[in-house]
């Protein structure tokens, strides 16, 4: 074609103009990333990118505002919700479209399904979102499902609030409530990786964990599982066929899920675990390792095993050991020992992400001298390294130097620590050489070979990030203000600088999408400081940059481990091959769809490497093999007859996750002996140990006994140790209840030995200098410690007073100037660390005391001291608080006479110097307030001499007043408070007490409400010197209303009674009691045999003196209504297997049988257990009722230089050979060897019992089994009954009237209910009293509601609009408990009250009256808790279970008295019973004989 010239010059022009254009700064690609720059008012509290995304939500919280930008931070834009009111900010894990924003104390709330474009608003109906644990939880599959953990409040804030889950199904278009009291709930399909195998269940199955089934106590914490949204749910059995409580986390890790148990008593937990969420196991792990309360954590793990560090060394320098589980997460062995951790439990561990097998920690190379300095040297750190899941560990190198890196447990930046998606990349910040250097003297390393070698990238210590799958490495510095950043191109050989746009700015966080598949990285700084301080958010992007998209020529094979010769060889079974970018490509992969680097898999035949050992299997000292460390699991079904031999475990397993194939197998089932398995050889015989001591007497023995958390092997199941002292001062120590002894502390004089009221492992041991020696395992290892000064001289004074949470915090009453003439006195000293430093706390005291207890809301650091004003000896009593080791403490009282703690209550009795010296109460629910106990008006003691403080266990306090207090002729009345200790009505008069202070009062364990006591019935005459007449009451409704006992037809040789039992009043049965009691540890009733009683005594009008010709010994097996003589004489009992047995003995004439019973007292088969004669003093076994052993404490009677126990092991009895099987869900089925048990008020036809019908689970008595673990006896609240007369008590200034009525006072005036408006503004009307209140632990509705009967409802000042629009019709809503407070709840689920027995600093203090104590105990804490019932609102105290990291949402946010007897004094209602005068806490201090 002809073109004329000047065509030709303009298409030449255009051309070039073209070029020029492509040439332009607009068009040209960039040589650097593009920074740009957003300032924000406040420091970000949250960030995060959607996954596979550019936009990024930022939260301010101090603004209460979010942020959203589209371009990884470029731009920004405020999200419209209302102003303000931000709190906090989600993003759902498993749907990247959806976030959520909370509001703080508001129902409403946002959230999002486009990734921030536009939010729709919801509520949580009435509540706010809780403070105790993550508000929401997730479902992995269907991300419209999510759970909402809610709290509900009363004016009055934390401690007054009440836990709600709620669910959404659709996205939140509706919310509805899930099931209240909860403590966390999940979805078992929370995880991609958990299935249960049922689509129905996966679609809709949530597992929370709640409160018992009547109580708030966290020891009866329990799971509960539904399949629908809880409109049915069921408690699975977690252990066997029982079911287990103490529950207090749960968390899905992978493929399983977790839940851990705590059992009173015990910082040792129990884990289960469960891959199907229907059937659950028990972890087990190595017979020397134990998992602790906030001691564990659960680590990153892998669909196929579980990794959990368990710390083994306490702040302030923790460290631990690291296990990981077979396939099912039930069999744990130990992997690498002397892990770093820190004090929140964060472990420096971490894997390669994306490559299998590769993980990263750090260890203590000093670990010895660590363990041996209690936590207080300084850690040397290793890092290490294992290419085979954990299995082995070898060094980093660089440069042929060992490398060491910062990791975890000290954060520096955000996400991961070392790696990302990239293939084989890896960084960190350290240092070669020995050990860790601190953070700021370490350089930026690189590894390209997923940590095999490392090489220096960068020096200084700096924050860094990948991107573009690892093609792109950003780094700033971190040690101080820096205004550039740098970047490599080529896996850190080469390092580029780009200078901030806003100058110097001091890092805080840099970051990139969750893949690291993106070019753009979001960093967040701080300019200047203080006052002054500048937050930025910069955008640094790298997608406008020269470098082309990779070709395939770019990438190579990159194999995760090669050997010498750069041949790929096998990592867990398989050659991982990778495709990566080559390091000098001059290329972006540029990926658009953000799809991370998935790995090619080449099976691998099986070696030795690919095998680890087996449960209870160790390696061989050479290396090569696995031996056996323990028992193996039995067999079931294997092992009978003459069968000897069965396959097991070769001692090998393969490595969980491998997959390797062919080759060695190792792991195959070898024969093995049937005699190297758990299972028992019965002989059908008890047998009997009797075991010699040289001495006159025992002086103390002291169950140290395993709870239902303890470690779980064979050995550990079968401790029983008991610690016991002789009279010369000698201390010997059994492991299997007295089958053997050996001493310990040979060449020590003890004289006072303590074991921990809160945790049964511990236990001090005395001397009369500055020593004391203490063992933490029961007694497995000893240590000692120093004190500042000898143990106090004062006989009625512990020397160590113990926290209810930390074991190692100490206070120390040491005698000071006794050198001196007229200077001996008492200090004070504390110990955070088991006495390894002691510091003053207060000078001149009488006695200090931790006041942290649960259920009480105090700070931890909260004590109490009893001193001397201005350190005058004999001068007054001031009581101190303090909660900073009293650097600033505060005067509560300037005069009291002593105090003392009782469940939630604080109960101080001081001298009111206006009334004659006559003593008042006052009480604390939170150790800060008092108030002024205010007793009934009609209740007129003009001097008020002693208080006894009987019972706080039901919300209440139970307060004997001595009302006469002549000598042989004391007695007084009971009187019943409010729930916060202040108010008080009359519950009975002339109650019994002796010359020392202590009442005839008992309540039973094991069926709440259930108390006896003993009455004078002849007052008048008895105070004329006539001599008391006794008799015994019950009460069946918490001290409401009292009644005789009703007296068996017939004494136990089948003869009738003299009177005639049908009349009551002259003919009914009364008991020995407390007073009257030798050893005061005998107590009528055991928790863990719900239903059962025992005791001595007579039938006829009064109570008897007790002898072998006038008493006669009863049991009851229905808590109190129908009782049975059984033995006529007086004997000693004991319950064992939760009274599946009971042992009796002859008490005070010499014997050499027992009997024993296996049907509950029906009928007793005797036992010849000695060739001699012997004076039993004691019958014991532990404290939880729950073995199949007991002890005999005595001497044999032609013996005066010995003494003697005799063990009695039932456990080889055929009827005790098998367990007996439980079906929670069928538990009246056929073959269930447990039916369901419900007790019943005498006065009422049906079985309703406090307002419900309560069923429990008890043997059937001829049912030929073992009970074992011990069963949560209650089974269900069966319903709700109507109200009647039982289920209320007389208001207060009210009274009863001889019709049962309640009658007002002549001349007082009823109680101001209105005053309850001023106390919770959240109610709206209340009722004017009717003379009754409800009881406490009454949850009755409807029916008789005497406390609105013939009532006028009326609204609250500021309340009547809400009355009369929402209230009209709901008469009798609001319930009053002394016009002051609702009622607290419902008291504690009633098998289990032993728990709260163990903590065994509760129990009775008698303020004022003589002051003789009528035990002859060498250690002062005998103190009887005439109340044993456990029931305290439990503030939560969650363990984490940490995966990878912290838990984010926190972040913006034993008694006074005597020392100890034994572990029995805390069990079974065996706590304190201290007394105390005007002017002294009483009780001798000499050795008890026994």
């Amino acid at each position: 074609m002809w073109l004329p010239k000047y065509s030709t010059r303009l298409a030449v022009l255009q051309l070039l103009l073209l070029q020029l254009l492509w040439l332009s700064p607009a068009a040209a690609k960039k040589d650097k990333p593009e920074i740009s720059s957003h300032r924000f008012d406040n420091a970000p509290s949250n960030f995060f990118y959607f996954d596979d995304s550019n936009v990024v939500l930022l939260h301010d919280r101090e603004g209460g505002l979010v942020h959203r930008s589209d371009d990884a931070g470029k731009s920004w834009d405020k999200v419209d919700i209302d102003g303000g009111k931000a709190w906090d900010m989600w993003r759902h894990p498993h749907d990247n479209q959806k976030a959520y924003i909370m509001s703080k104390g508001s129902s409403t709330h946002w959230h999002t399904d486009d990734q921030g474009k536009t939010w729709k608003d919801f509520e949580i109906p009435k509540a706010r979102p809780s403070l105790f644990r993550a508000p929401l939880a997730f479902h992995a599959e269907d991300s419209n499902k999510v759970l909402i953990h809610g709290e509900i409040c009363r004016i009055g804030g934390l401690m007054d609030c009440r836990e709600v889950t709620f669910y959404t199904k659709d996205g939140f278009e509706k919310v509805a409530k899930l099931k209240e009291n909860t403590r966390g709930c999940i979805f078992a399909h929370a995880t991609p990786e958990f299935k249960t195998g049922d689509n129905d269940k996966d679609d809709d199955r949530v597992i929370c964990v709640t409160t018992g089934r009547i109580s708030f106590d966290r020891r009866q914490h329990r799971l509960a599982v539904s399949s629908n949204f809880f409109r049915d749910e069921e408690e699975p059995n977690l252990e066997g066929d029982r079911t287990v409580q103490g529950i207090i986390n749960i968390a899905v890790v992978k493929g399983y899920i977790v839940a851990a148990a705590r059992a009173p008593n015990t910082d040792e937990l129990a884990m289960y675990v469960t891959d199907d969420a229907s059937t659950w196991h028990r972890a087990v792990f190595p017979s020397d390792s134990r998992i602790k309360e906030d001691a564990y954590t659960v680590l990153e793990s892998t669909s196929y095993s579980i990794e959990v560090d368990v710390m083994t060394v306490d702040p302030p320098n923790p460290m631990g050991v690291l296990f990981t589980s077979n396939s099912n997460g039930t069999y744990f062995t130990k992997n690498i020992a002397h892990t770093n951790r820190n004090v929140n439990g964060i472990v420096d561990f971490e894997k390669v992400q994306n490559i299998q097998g590769i993980v990263l920690v750090n260890v203590v190379d000093n670990w010895k001298e660590v363990e041996g300095s209690f936590g207080r040297e300084e850690k040397r750190l290793k890092s290490q390294i294992s290419f085979d899941d954990g299995r082995t560990f070898k060094d980093l190198t660089a440069d042929k130097k060992s490398l060491h890196l910062h990791s975890v447990s000290e954060m520096n930046n955000v996400g991961r620590v070392f790696s990302s998606s990239a293939p084989g990349l890896v960084m960190g910040v350290g240092n070669t050489g020995k050990s860790l250097k601190p953070y700021e003297e370490g350089d930026l390393y690189v590894s390209t070979d997923a940590g095999l070698t490392w090489t220096q990238a960068l020096e200084e210590a700096h924050k860094y990030e990948f991107g573009d799958q690892g093609s792109i490495l950003v780094a700033i510095y971190d040690e101080g203000p820096t205004d550039v950043i740098q970047y490599s191109l080529n896996y850190g050989r080469k390092w580029h600088k780009v200078d901030l746009p806003e100058g110097k700015i001091k890092a805080k966080a840099l970051t990139t999408t969750p893949d690291s598949t993106a070019m753009k990285f979001f960093l967040w700084g701080i300019k200047g400081g203080g006052s002054g301080s500048e937050h930025w958010v910069f955008s640094i992007d790298f997608e406008d940059m020269h470098e082309e998209k990779c070709s395939d020529k770019d990438f190579e094979d990159w194999t995760a481990r090669v050997d010498e010769d750069k041949k790929a060889i096998c990592v867990m079974g398989r050659k991982q091959t990778y495709r990566r970018r080559k390091p000098d490509a001059d290329c972006f992969i540029r990926e658009k769809k953000f799809e991370e680097i998935e790995p090619d898999f080449e099976k691998c035949k099986c070696t030795k490497e690919d095998f680890e050992c087996d449960y209870n299997f160790v390696r061989s000292k050479d290396g090569k093999d696995c031996v056996r460390d323990g028992p193996l699991p039995d067999p079931k079904g294997v092992c009978k007859g003459d069968t000897k031999k069965y396959r097991a475990s070769s001692g090998f397993r393969k490595i969980p996750g491998n997959g390797c194939e062919g080759g060695e197998a190792l792991d195959k089932e070898v024969e093995r002996d049937c005699e190297d398995t758990l299972k028992p050889i019965v002989s059908g015989e008890i047998n009997t140990e009797k075991t010699s001591f040289p001495g006159k007497s025992f002086r103390g023995y002291y169950y140290l006994e395993r709870t239902e958390s303890s470690s779980s092997s064979d050995k550990a199941s079968k401790d029983e140790t008991i610690i016991m002292r002789t009279d010369n001062s000698k201390v010997y120590i059994t492991r299997d209840h007295g089958k053997s002894w050996d001493q310990i502390l040979k060449d020590e004089e003890i004289k006072e030995i303590y074991p921990h009221p809160h945790f049964n492992d511990v236990c001090y041991f005395l001397t009369s200098s500055k020593t004391v020696h203490y063992t933490i395992n029961r007694g497995d290892t000893f240590g000692h410690l120093k004190t500042e000064s000898e143990p106090t001289r004062d006989d009625d004074l512990q020397a160590l007073s113990f926290h209810a949470d930390y074991k190692d915090w100490l206070i120390w009453t040491g005698a000071t100037g006794c050198d001196r003439k007229g200077e001996c006195h008492n200090d004070a000293w504390y110990s955070t660390d088991r006495g390894a430093n002691w510091n003053i706390l207060q000078r001149f005291v009488r006695k200090c005391e931790f006041i942290k207890e649960e259920g009480r809301g105090n700070k931890e650091k909260l004590v109490y001291c009893a001193k001397f004003k201005d350190e005058k000896l004999g001068g007054p009593l001031e009581l101190q608080a303090s909660d900073d080791w009293f650097a600033a403490p505060q005067t509560k009282f300037d005069s009291i006479v002593d105090f003392t703690t009782m469940s939630e209550f604080i109960i101080v009795a001081s001298k009111d110097q206006t009334e004659g010296g006559s003593l008042k109460v006052d009480a604390s629910v939170d150790g800060q307030t008092f108030a002024d106990a205010l007793f009934p008006s009609n209740f007129n003691v003009p001097i008020q001499k002693a208080y006894t403080v009987l019972d706080s266990h039901t919300h209440a306090v139970f307060l004997h007043v001595t009302v006469g207090d002549k000598k042989d002729a004391e007695y007084g009345s009971i009187i019943k408070s409010n729930s916060n200790g202040t108010s008080y009505v009359l519950s009975l008069n002339n109650v019994n007490r002796n010359t020392h202070g202590y009442a005839d009062f008992e309540k039973m364990l094991g069926l709440e409400g259930v108390a006896l006591v003993n009455i004078v019935a002849n007052v008048e005459e008895a105070v004329k010197g006539t001599g008391k007449k006794l008799k015994t009451m019950i009460t069946h409704n918490d001290g409401a209303e009292w009644s005789l006992l009703k007296a068996p037809q017939n004494d136990p040789e089948g003869r009738s009674y003299e009177c005639k039992t049908d009349n009551v009043a002259s003919c009914s049965l009364h008991l020995h009691g407390y007073t009257e009691r030798r050893d005061p540890r005998n107590v009528f009733s055991s928790p863990s045999a719900v239903g059962l009683m025992m005791a001595v005594g007579n039938v006829g009008e009064y109570l008897t003196t007790k002898s072998e010709k006038t008493s006669d010994t009863f049991i009851t097996r229905d808590g109190g209504f129908v009782w049975q003589a059984v033995k006529k004489g007086n004997y000693m009992w004991e319950y064992g297997d939760q009274g599946s047995i009971i042992v009796i003995v002859r008490d005070t004439v010499a014997t050499d049988e027992i009997f024993y019973s296996l049907d509950e007292g029906t009928e007793w088969i005797p036992y010849k257990f000695s060739s001699k004669k012997v004076n039993v003093a004691i019958l014991s076994t532990v404290p939880s009722d729950n073995s199949l052993n007991f002890l005999l404490w005595g001497r044999e009677e032609d013996s005066d230089s010995e003494i003697v126990t005799f063990n009695l092991d039932f456990s080889q009895l055929k009827e005790r050979s098998k367990q007996c099987k439980l079906d929670e869900k069928n538990p009246n089925s056929d073959d269930s060897d447990y039916y369901l048990w419900e007790p019943k008020h005498p006065a009422q036809d049906n079985h309703c019992l406090f307002g419900h019908i309560a069923q429990y689970h008890r043997k059937i008595p001829e049912r030929e089994c073992f009970n074992g673990r011990s069963i949560q006896h209650l089974h269900n609240i069966a319903r709700h009954c109507e109200c009647t007369r039982s289920d209320f008590e007389c208001d207060y200034n009210y009274e009863p009237a001889k019709d049962g009525s309640c009658k007002l006072v002549d001349g007082l005036e009823p109680p101001d209910h209105s005053r309850i408006c001023k106390e919770d503004q959240n109610i709206i009307s209340y009722f004017k009293p009717t003379g009754y209140r409800r009881v406490p632990l009454s949850t009755c509705k409807g029916g008789n509601e005497l406390e609105k009967y013939e009532s006028k409802e009326v609204p609250c000042r500021g309340h009547e609009i809400e009355y009369e629009n929402a209230h009209r019709g709901l008469s009798g809503f609001w319930i009053f408990i002394l016009g002051v407070v609702l009622p607290v709840g419902i008291a504690s689920a009633v098998g289990y009250w032993v728990w709260q027995n163990w903590h065994g600093k509760f129990g009775s203090i008698r303020l004022g009256g003589d002051s003789r104590s009528p035990f002859d105990a060498e250690q002062p804490w005998i103190k009887y808790p005439v109340a044993a019932v456990a029931g305290i609102v439990a503030v939560l105290a969650a363990v984490p279970l940490l995966v990878g990291s912290l838990w984010r949402w926190g972040m913006g946010m034993v008694g006074g008295g005597r020392r100890y007897t034994t572990r029995g004094s805390f069990a079974r209602g065996r706590g304190d019973y201290a007394v105390v005068d005007d002017d002294e806490l009483l009780g001798e201090d000499e050795d008890e004989e026994v």
